[in-house]
């Protein structure tokens, strides 16, 4: 990479902060009443434990568009949905998925934003991904970590983020792997649990054997997210480039930008480099007896 990754941690430029106003309601006068409200949320119940730094509350506070009452739900919901899962979330940091991430191409990160500012995620879901030697679970604690780096980055926040499914080569394996148990805890952590605006989730390049992966998916996914699924196949130009400009894509999805020739080894010591904030957020959830 020309570049090292980063997680950019700067404060919004000012069309972001335009931008927050006009979808989030992010004014510093709702701000500053949003976060004390919600501090009084948090300090009135003893069944949760999360920080109250401004920063952090702001992390729940974007996608719930400064309700705090919305955020204290959502907190509530992670706290739960960590409790829940925590054979695979408790103290899960990102040496625990050192390989996975840096030795197999599985979950990838283009390091360009979309023509809206927006993160993409790109998730090689077929032939590349050998589940022998990546678990659905460890797919899954890859996902954890990745939402976990870029909730910290304030223009992801208030533009949210995209996610790009790859089904080329997809076979018996990967179905398999792909089974209910898997589906219904991603589902639910992307729809109930994940503190950050997933905006659109775009299928590509599936075969015709993916209609039995959609068959699992599909009881678990609610009307808000089926409104942001989009099935494009190998359609790239008449379909995939009506919701991102090809030339903010590489040539791997017929977009303008060089192939993609980085992977998660590129940019994981991105995230190891907020090991500090991965251990906040582990420390937060249902409080200790």
């Amino acid at each position: 990479m020309a570049q090292p990754f980063t997680i950019q941690i700067t404060p919004l430029d000012d069309e972001t902060k335009a931008l927050a106003e006009k979808e989030l309601r992010e004014t510093p006068e709702v701000v500053k009443q949003a976060i004390e409200e919600l501090r009084e949320l948090l300090k009135n119940d003893q069944s949760i434990h999360f920080a109250d730094d401004e920063d952090f509350l702001m992390i729940f506070l974007r996608p719930c568009k400064f309700y705090a009452k919305s955020a204290y739900e959502l907190m509530k919901r992670i706290a739960n949905f960590r409790e829940k899962h925590k054979a695979l979330l408790a103290d899960l940091l990102p040496e625990d998925e050192k390989e996975s991430f840096t030795k197999h191409n599985v979950v990838n990160v283009l390091k360009d934003r979309d023509h809206k500012g927006r993160r993409v995620m790109i998730v090689n879901c077929g032939g590349s991904w050998d589940t022998s030697k990546v678990s659905s679970d460890n797919v899954f604690r890859m996902f954890y970590l990745i939402h976990e780096a870029a909730m910290l980055e304030p223009e992801s926040q208030v533009r949210g983020v995209v996610v790009l499914m790859d089904f080329e080569g997809l076979g018996m394996k990967q179905v398999m792997a792909l089974n209910p148990s898997f589906s219904m805890r991603l589902l639910t952590f992307i729809q109930d649990a994940m503190p950050l605006r997933l905006k659109e989730v775009h299928i590509v390049k599936q075969p015709f054997i993916f209609n039995m992966v959609w068959k699992i998916f599909k009881p678990f996914v609610k009307e808000k997210l089926h409104s942001r699924l989009f099935f494009h196949g190998n359609k790239m130009k008449e379909s995939l480039h009506k919701y991102l400009a090809p030339s903010h894509l590489p040539k791997n999805y017929g977009g303008e930008l060089p192939e993609i020739d980085y992977s998660g080894a590129d940019w994981f010591p991105a995230i190891e480099n907020h090991i500090d904030h991965i251990k906040k957020m582990n420390s937060c959830g249902l409080a200790k007896n």
